[in-house]
């Protein structure tokens, strides 16, 4: 962690990233030039009330500023690689409730930009930017009705490519980007560790929610990437489960999939362990299987790796556990193009992590008729620089696995009276997140896995 501090140490790389965007609008137009144009987020009121909504940049905006204020616009000048950051100014009124706002002049020390202006400017910047050789790029319903005036005097308008090339280009991280998502880990490291030597000592999953939350926060990660999954029991087998508010007792496992957010990059950590302090024997075998699943998987990482190939391996190795322990019967190979095992492995392998927990770029295809990748939210070869999780989950959801023991072209090959013994098992997710490199991979999640770490750390 020491070299991410200090990497962490410097500026958000705003205008490398402005680079990297321009050069792939120059890839895929010609004469491109003017002025990219981009909004941070609005202040939004809740309904009814005189309190702001909770408060999340835009991340296209982020990008290429590195600016969390809300209300704020970038423009950033083609030609010149002059990046200028709009910023709301002082309102008297609004001090006294909320205190003094980040000045021009703090935010030119604080962000990697040329030039910081009062917001009330961008219209007038954009008027003196707008001719006919010159043209504005900016992304669809992100333009607000002051701003959209000042673009009839830009001869080209372009509203969807930069959209494109800020979701293409978050692909690859840079070492400050992986930096950010390795602290985000670090700290949601702490948190999970406190769930498990915890579990034991609680007797609902909202105490264990909360004992998440309060590490997350207490370390920095104030935001959360994502809503926490803390399921007990059978609620395992839903795979977005959102309650967390059942009682532990009698249940075999908890299922703990939460990541808190660091300066807006995210953490995707998914861990399963025993309630009582040790898995009984289904849970056990599950979860060596899953196990296996994820290291297996992880071994084929490297630059150009097709993830589909790496899905379906993880596929074929569910399989083959399954049969070993009879709750699958039959040929391996029958098995797998019956697609039978998308009963018990539903979802995709993983997905890019980022600025958003399901990161853009994935180029997936949800219209798939192939069942095994209809979920995979990312199809295609991993560059080396990307993020990506790995986790592969066996579950026992009684309303997905139900038709299947119905339909004659999978129920031949499930034995039901063995299915019987691992519906308390619920299911069983173990989650990493990767960072792809040329000839491998760097694991930036060190959350504990290990069946006998996890157990010494619950019953300690």
């Amino acid at each position: 962690m020491e070299e991410a501090e200090s990497l962490l140490a410097d500026k958000y790389p705003a205008k490398a990233h402005a680079a990297k965007v321009v050069a792939y609008l120059k890839e895929k137009k010609r004469d491109v030039n003017g002025v990219i144009y981009l909004e941070g987020q609005k202040t939004r009121m809740q309904e009814d009330s005189d309190h702001a909504e909770p408060f999340r940049q835009r991340r296209y905006f982020f990008y290429l500023s590195g600016c969390p204020l809300p209300d704020s616009y970038l423009a950033y000048d083609i030609e010149s690689t002059h990046l200028t950051l709009f910023i709301p100014p002082i309102d008297p009124e609004s001090v006294i409730w909320s205190g003094l706002p980040l000045s021009p002049e703090e935010a030119l020390r604080i962000y990697d930009v040329d030039e910081v202006l009062p917001s009330t400017e961008i219209n007038a910047y954009l008027a003196a930017k707008g001719c006919p050789e010159s043209g504005i790029w900016a992304i669809q319903n992100q333009v607000s009705d002051h701003a959209q005036v000042t673009f009839q005097n830009f001869e080209r308008k372009d509203l969807t490519l930069v959209k494109e090339a800020i979701e293409e280009c978050r692909v690859v991280k840079d070492d400050y980007e992986v930096a950010l998502i390795r602290k985000a880990n670090a700290i949601s490291t702490t948190a999970h560790t406190a769930v498990l030597r915890a579990v034991k000592h609680v007797q609902n999953e909202r105490e264990l929610e909360a004992i998440f939350l309060e590490r997350c926060i207490a370390n920095a990660a104030r935001e959360q990437a994502y809503s926490s999954i803390v399921a007990s029991g059978e609620n395992a087998a839903t795979l977005h489960y959102q309650k967390n508010d059942e009682d532990l007792k009698g249940r075999w496992n908890l299922l703990l999939d939460a990541g808190g957010e660091y300066d807006c990059y995210a953490s995707d950590i998914t861990r399963t362990f025993p309630i009582s302090g040790t898995f009984n024997k289904e849970s056990r075998q599950i979860y060596d299987l899953v196990l296996k699943m994820q290291t297996e998987c992880m071994e084929m990482l490297k630059e150009g790796v097709l993830w589909d190939d790496v899905h379906a391996r993880a596929h074929e190795v569910a399989i083959e556990g399954m049969l070993e322990m009879g709750i699958l019967k039959g040929n391996k190979k029958e098995i797998f193009d019956a697609r039978t095992s998308v009963a018990f492995f539903p979802h995709g392998l993983g997905h890019y992590l980022g600025m958003d927990t399901h990161d853009t770029g994935g180029h997936a295809n949800y219209e798939d008729n192939d069942s095994m990748y209809k979920y995979l939210r990312v199809r295609g070869r991993l560059p080396a620089g990307s993020v990506i999780t790995v986790e592969p989950g066996v579950y026992f959801c009684r309303y997905i696995i139900e038709p299947y023991l119905k339909d004659p072209v999978h129920e031949k090959y499930i034995d039901q009276d063995v299915l019987e013994r691992y519906w308390e098992v619920g299911g069983v997710r173990i989650e990493d997140n990767i960072l792809i490199t040329k000839n491998g991979y760097e694991n930036l999640t060190t959350a504990i896995k290990g069946v006998e770490e996890m157990e010494k750390a619950i019953n300690s």
